[in-house]
């Protein structure tokens, strides 16, 4: 799959939880997207080359949600990121879609399908459950 091991992982979305905007993002959502790999970008500024940190691969978890692997690139941006993780400094992941089928009213959205296009690390985010379990520390990365 891929060459290197990932930096962190966590949710990028739960499925069956409100978020902070009104939508709740249902079961099976982003299926189509499992094993795909995305930008990995600072507070959705994803207008800007420079808040590139890398890429993530999202794992679809039928019942529970979207699950993601973040690779950090060597830039200073990137390697500024895995230092704020190590410390505990970022603990939420944010989810940017489009295409969205949705269905409800305004205040109350149930998405149905949608094409996530990025996930950012942020400082709160929408999904209460979208949060980094682990971040790994390579042995490489300590002299070893």
């Amino acid at each position: 799959m891929h060459n290197q091991e990932p930096d962190f992982c966590g949710w990028a979305t739960k499925f069956n939880t409100r978020c902070t905007d009104g939508r709740t993002i249902l079961d099976g959502s982003f299926s189509h997207q499992d094993g795909a790999q995305i930008p990995l970008v600072y507070m959705h500024k994803h207008d800007n080359p420079m808040n590139n940190l890398g890429y993530a691969i999202l794992e679809n978890r039928p019942g529970e949600g979207v699950y993601a692997y973040g690779f950090l690139n060597n830039t200073p941006q990137g390697q500024n990121m895995k230092e704020q993780l190590m410390h505990g400094d970022i603990k939420s992941m944010s989810i940017w879609a489009n295409q969205l089928n949705e269905t409800g009213m305004p205040g109350a959205k149930y998405v149905r399908h949608g094409q996530i296009q990025e996930l950012s690390l942020v400082l709160a985010g929408a999904n209460p459950g979208a949060k980094i379990e682990s971040v790994f520390a390579h042995s490489d990365e300590f002299g070893d």
